[in-house]
């Protein structure tokens, strides 16, 4: 890294872009950047790290500065416009990424869904047993300079993962999302497999996954799951409202005996990969059950409160695999209680493309409802709306304003599940001020 320039993050409250700011924050390096002034829940880490956050504006660019250019961004914006005019360099988020990448002994996590648990889990194990930087796509990032790892998340959209260079990988899945830009499953499997190839010890895939199964490679490919097939194996899984706990076996050998306090099959197989990696890289696995029992999840992955008699539950999922995960992981935790999904669907073109897969997995829930359809930066309308998927939906689907939140009321002692990657927060917080509202009527 260059300690002489000013690092200016374009989108700088961006998930990927506030770890990342983060990142180079800890190292020493001068950083600063700009985004839209409404609130976002990255911000308070950079926030709490001294980090100056500006509105968008041209002339918020100076000499001597260094330009990230965030993903949703292009030469167009204002200030990377002004960047080009003074002949600064302008590096995308990937590069920057890659930069670091190269320092160290790095683990880049790769999925459809699961990298941002995963990698998240991976970092908090290792950095318990060496000096380890990380970048997690929930807005979390910390960089040490005596760092023997680098643990990050690798992000498929638009074929982002295809700058980097890492020593290990772990893929997770592969499914087909982002139908605003993949063509098909196909195309998807093509840029997982440009990644996989430009690994350079050791990839760890999930071995029930058919197209992970495909992969071709130059360094070996490591198959984790509860197959006999499978490289790395969990067996004995025994799952109840505390956690779940598990034997792993690599080929013939038992590694051990393993608990974690979460909850869902896919934590599971997230844990066990992160107990692959470590044993190739020879790390007592001790130290590894001892750190697995620490971890306290990422930011919105399945984040719990209690408020009035209700357990209310914050996730990001967004596609039918990751909510189905999610309500896999609630029914194990509260097996007596109600489940309530209220899910707020992320883009047009996701939720054409996956209505009848919505439609299904939202069923695993007791009563479900919905709320508008969240727009992406790059399409604001489209020919779907939410009531369309509201009408496949056999349990519920009517949809929820953010000015009238009361149908949540007539269900107690139960769990409401929010789920979404967009706005779903507020519509969330509004659930809550009515539900401590009428507690306090009550009392």
């Amino acid at each position: 890294m260059d300690m002489n320039t000013t690092y200016f993050f374009v989108g700088i409250k961006g998930t990927g872009m506030s770890s990342l700011a983060l990142i180079l924050h800890d190292k020493g390096c001068k950083v600063i950047g700009s985004d839209i002034d409404k609130y976002t829940f990255t911000q308070r880490g950079l926030e709490q790290a001294g980090i100056e956050i500006l509105s968008f504006d041209a002339a918020n660019i100076k000499t001597g500065m260094t330009i990230i250019a965030g993903n949703a961004f292009g030469d167009d914006q204002v200030e990377i416009q002004r960047a080009h005019e003074l002949g600064l360099p302008v590096l995308t988020y990937p590069e920057t990424v890659e930069m670091i990448i190269e320092e160290t002994t790095s683990i880049g996590v790769a999925g459809a869904h699961g990298k941002t648990s995963t990698t998240g889990l991976l970092a908090h194990v290792l950095g318990g047993v060496s000096p380890t930087s990380y970048l997690v796509g929930d807005g979390s990032g910390k960089g040490l300079p005596d760092a023997r790892f680098f643990v990050f998340e690798a992000d498929e959209y638009r074929r982002h993962f295809g700058a980097y260079h890492p020593d290990y990988a772990i893929m997770t899945n592969i499914d087909f999302d982002h139908p605003d830009y993949f063509k098909s499953i196909d195309d998807v499997r093509d840029a997982f497999e440009t990644f996989a190839k430009q690994t350079k010890k050791g990839i760890f895939v999930w071995g029930e996954d058919k197209n992970l199964r495909k992969l071709q490679a130059h360094a070996p490919i490591y198959f984790y799951g509860t197959s006999e097939d499978d490289d790395f194996r969990a067996t004995n899984i025994k799952r109840t409202t505390k956690g779940s706990s598990f034997d792993v076996y690599h080929h013939d050998d038992f590694l051990g005996s393993y608990e974690i306090p979460m909850f869902g099959q896919h934590n599971v197989l997230n844990s066990l990969a992160v107990i692959a990696v470590s044993h190739m890289e020879k790390i007592d696995q001790d130290e590894i059950r001892r750190e697995l029992l620490t971890f306290k999840g990422v930011k919105r992955r399945f984040s719990e409160k209690k408020v009035a008699d209700m357990v209310i539950i914050d996730d990001y999922a967004h596609h039918p695999a990751e909510i189905r995960a999610t309500l896999d992981a609630a029914r194990q935790q509260y097996p007596d209680k109600q489940l309530i999904a209220v899910f707020q669907p992320h883009t047009f073109s996701r939720t054409i493309a996956l209505m009848d897969e919505f439609a299904a997995s939202l069923s695993l829930a007791d009563k479900v409802y919905l709320t508008p359809i969240f727009s992406s930066i790059r399409e604001h309308d489209g020919k779907v709306s939410s009531d369309d998927l509201g009408r496949k939906i056999a349990k519920g689907g009517s949809v929820l304003s953010l000015d009238n939140m009361s149908p949540l009321l007539e269900y107690h002692d139960a769990v409401a599940i929010f789920m979404g990657a967009g706005d779903i927060q507020k519509y969330e917080f509004e659930y809550e001020k009515l539900l401590s509202n009428l507690s306090l009527r009550n009392n």
